[in-house]
Formats: structure tokens, C-alpha cells, sequence
């Protein structure tokens, strides 16, 4: 949308009632520009005798316009531009020709704008290419894009009035109900739809499908509808033009969205795969884990159990991850959101039930594609099995905490513990600690970060990861 208002503040004597006029006008200036292709250009009085300021212009989709750059705002002369001047002194429409370089010459069309009480206090142009002004329709065109202007009360942030494409159809209905204008592409989408001619056919025809359009005249309101006829999707917008309580005309924008809608239930379709498959991954991975958890209840072996169990931790961890992702659309995933459940996962299967421990969890949102997000839920799994595991030997209470931080650059994952600490003589990047060599790879190989552990009151492991690193939000 092209707003008039501050320009007009600072360089024109307009009153804000007046301002309020050509704002009207800018909220709708594209859709015109659009219907009639041609770029369209407001005009007001500058606070300087014979000199105006250009308060808006827009260049149409529709058609290709040749366009003088950076002219918003611009003040001209009234020699620079006689027929924007003498529509602005005699409030009379003209229909001229413009040089807009050497050789280049373009259709213009100048029409005064008014306020309530019938003053001109700018003037709106449309400029087209010669080619594009020779074409049987093109008069007509203008003339409704003008009315739609000269007709437009309030600024309108509506969707019905936003821009065309070139790929839009366009009906031009005048006030008794009859087609009298369709463009190449409402041809095409009626002839798919068994309507030879629409020209000259009448709203109230079934086959017309102008339902949305009657009701738009007798409203005197802009209506939209999606309808579906035969394999067509079509979006229908009507756009009724008021002048003095009557209904002139109507402007009718067909677009055909049947590729888009197909596409989106295409989509659809394979989301609602992706989900169900995530779905069955999290049930397959929960069913290893519980035949896991059956062998470790049925071996004798201590050291068996526990390897067994931090399997069933790690398997347990990635079966999160899938379990968010199938319950939402995107491959991404909240870290702060997975590791709360890791934590809780981890704290059910490896504590003792006399044990008292508190967690501590302080967490930014932080978005990881799926792919690096499962390897963060190995990670922070290994990192809680290991304080819980090592941190409180020959104690019945502790503390967890993990901490999410974004930095300038970098995010920040701590999980630490106010247990034991590490053995002086212990060099967690030189060990040969299956959980700490898996720690590692997965930081360093798969999200590019870089990890390290020390004692603070406790052990604490702390994660750096870059924020360039490619799909991290």
C-alpha cells in the first residue's frame, strides 16, 4: 500500500481531511494500476505557486510499463508536466501523449481528484505503453479504474483490494447486470468451464457462476468466495464501484488456484505421512527398549544391567525426539522442550527410589533441525547418565540442572550437577569413556560445536554450538 499522508504533511497545503482523500486513493492505487496497466501517478499542490509534488506512484503486474526511477516525492514544474497542470487548474479530464525520452512516447490520461465539497486538490495519471493503448478494451479499462478511484471512501487494508497478477481473469459487469469486458485469461477459465462466449452473458445465468456478484451489487460491498466447478478451484473476487448510492459496475477477478490447492493437499498428504512415520519409529524404538529392559531383569550379570540400561537410556532419548516430531508439521525441534523430557526420562529409569534428587532446568527456546536435534538428545542423555551415575557415589541427595542460552553467536548448553566432581587426575577429552567419546563425535562431527567438562561445585559440561551452523534458527 502507498500511503500519501506524510509527503502530503510536509510539502503540500492540503487539510487533513484532504489528506484523508488522496490516502483513500493510495490504498487501492496497485489494484488500479493493475486493472487498467498502466503505471498511475498522484499529483498535489506543493506550498510553492506552479509546482507540484508526485505523492504516490505504482507500476502495474499486469503489463510491462517503463518506469523513472526514485520519482516518489519529486517536486515538477508546471512546464515539466502541461497536462497534469491544467487538469489541476481546470479540473478537466485530458487525454494526451507524453515523451517519456527521446523517441519513447506513452499514452496519458489525466483525471482531478476532489474533496467532499467538489475542490480539486490533485490529479491521478495513468500512463501506457502506445501498443498497450491501441487494444480495443483499453479505454474501458481506465475508465473503470478511474471511477474505482474517484468512488474508494476510506483507506481499505481489505485483501479484496489487493493487486492482480497476470495470471488473474478480469469481467467488467456494468450496472444492469451484463458482461461487458473479459480479459484472455476469463475467456480461457469460461471455456473450460462450457461457456463459448462470456461477453454478453448476464450475471443471473447459472452457467456464469456470478452468484458471489449479484450479491456483491445488492450488498454494495466487496465479496470473495472459492468455488469448485468441474476440476477447476477458482477464487472469485467482486468489487462493486458506488457512485452516489448506485452501483455502476462491478469488477470481477478470477484466479485459478487448482494447481495451488492440489499442491497444498499433496502436502498435506505426505505432513500426515512424515508424522505417522515418526509415530511408528517412536513405537518401534519404545518396543527395542522394553525387549532390552526384559533381558536386563532376566540376567544375573550386574555389569550386564547396567549396559543394558544406558542402551535403553539412549534408544529412550532418540524416541523422544521422534516423538515430537510426530506430533507437529516442521522437521525442527525445540531443544529446551526435548531436554525437559530427557530429563525426566533419564531421572525415572536410573534412580534409586530412596534417592532425593532436585532438577533445575533454565531453557531458552532454541530450534534444531530434527537431524541435529536427535544427535543433542544423545548427547544431553550420555551427559544426565553420567551425573547421575558418577556425580553422587556414597550420597542420598543431589542436584541436576541443565541451562539453554543464546549468546551473540553461539548457543550455549550446560548440564551440570553438585555432586562429587571429577577425579583430579581425570581428562574427560582424552578418556576412553564409551558416553564421552559418543559425546564428543556427536558435537564436534554432527552439529560443529565444541564441548568440554570441568569441576564447578560439582562437574559441569558445557556445549557451544555456532549459530552459522546451516539450519539452526
Amino acid at each position: 500500500m502507498v500511503v500519501a499522508g506524510d509527503i502530503c504533511r510536509k510539502v503540500t497545503p492540503l487539510a487533513p481531511a484532504q489528506i484523508a482523500v488522496l490516502d483513500s486513493i493510495c490504498s487501492i492505487l496497485g489494484l488500479a494500476s493493475d486493472l487498467a496497466h498502466a503505471q498511475v501517478t498522484v499529483y498535489a499542490h506543493t506550498c510553492t505557486e506552479k509546482s507540484l509534488v508526485i505523492v504516490a506512484q505504482v507500476k502495474p503486474n499486469t503489463s510491462f510499463v517503463q518506469q523513472k526511477p526514485n520519482l516518489l516525492g519529486t517536486i515538477v514544474y508546471a512546464p515539466e508536466e502541461p497536462l497534469v497542470w491544467r487538469t489541476m487548474t481546470t479540473g478537466i479530464p485530458i487525454r494526451g501523449q507524453r515523451e517519456w525520452a527521446v523517441g519513447m512516447w506513452m499514452e496519458m490520461q489525466v483525471y482531478p481528484v476532489r474533496d467532499a465539497s467538489g475542490n480539486v486538490i490533485g490529479v491521478v495519471s495513468f500512463e501506457t505503453s502506445m501498443e498497450e493503448a491501441k487494444l480495443v478494451d483499453h479505454q474501458l479499462l481506465v475508465e473503470t479504474a478511474q471511477l474505482m478511484l474517484a468512488t474508494v471512501k476510506i483507506p481499505s487494508s481489505s485483501k479484496m483490494y489487493r493487486s492482480l497478477s497476470a495470471s488473474d481473469g478480469i469481467l467488467i459487469v456494468d450496472e444492469q447486470g451484463k458482461i461487458i469486458f473479459a480479459n484472455s485469461t476469463a475467456d480461457s477459465i469460461y471455456k473450460v468451464l462450457a461457456v463459448g462466449c462470456i461477453v454478453g452473458r448476464r450475471i443471473y445465468e447459472r452457467q456464469a457462476h456470478m452468484n458471489l456478484v449479484q450479491r456483491a451489487m445488492s450488498s454494495q460491498q466487496a465479496c470473495e468466495v472459492e468455488i469448485v466447478t468441474g476440476k477447476m478451484t477458482l477464487v472469485q473476487r467482486a468489487i462493486p464501484v458506488i457512485l452516489n448510492g448506485v452501483t455502476i459496475c462491478t469488477v470481477v477477478i478470477l484466479t485459478d488456484v487448482t494447481e495451488l490447492k492440489k499442491k497444498e493437499k499433496e502436502l498435506l498428504i505426505k505432513s500426515a505421512v512424515i508424522q505417522e512415520i515418526h509415530h511408528r519409529v517412536k513405537n518401534n524404538l519404545q518396543t527395542i527398549a522394553s525387549l532390552l529392559r526384559l533381558q536386563a531383569r532376566r540376567t544375573t550379570s550386574q555389569e550386564v544391567k547396567a549396559a543394558l540400561q544406558e542402551s535403553v537410556n539412549r534408544i529412550s532419548s532418540i524416541s523422544v525426539v521422534h516423538e515430537f516430531l510426530s506430533q507437529q508439521d516442521a522437521e525442527f525441534i525445540d531443544v529446551a522442550e526435548v531436554t525437559k523430557n530427557i530429563l525426566e526420562l533419564v531421572i525415572q529409569n536410573m534412580l534409586e527410589p530412596d534417592f532425593d534428587l532436585q532438577t533445575r532446568f533454565n531453557g531458552q527456546t532454541v530450534i534444531f533441525p530434527s537431524e541435529q536435534a536427535s544427535s543433542l538428545a544423545l548427547v544431553i542423555n550420555e551427559l544426565i547418565q553420567n551425573s547421575i551415575e558418577h556425580g553422587f557415589i556414597g550420597r542420598r541427595e543431589g542436584l541436576i540442572g541443565v541451562e539453554i542460552a543464546t549468546l551473540p553467536n553461539s548457543y550455549k548448553i550446560e548440564i551440570y550437577d553438585n555432586g562429587i566432581g571429577m577425579p583430579s587426575n581425570f581428562n574427560p577429552q582424552t578418556s576412553n569413556s564409551l558416553g564421552l567419546q559418543i559425546v564428543r563425535t556427536l558435537i564436534e562431527s554432527d552439529v560443529g560445536g565444541s564441548f568440554e567438562m570441568y569441576n564447578d561445585n560439582g562437574t559441569r559440561a558445557c556445549i557451544i554450538i555456532p549459530r552459522k551452523v546451516e539450519g539452526v534458527v
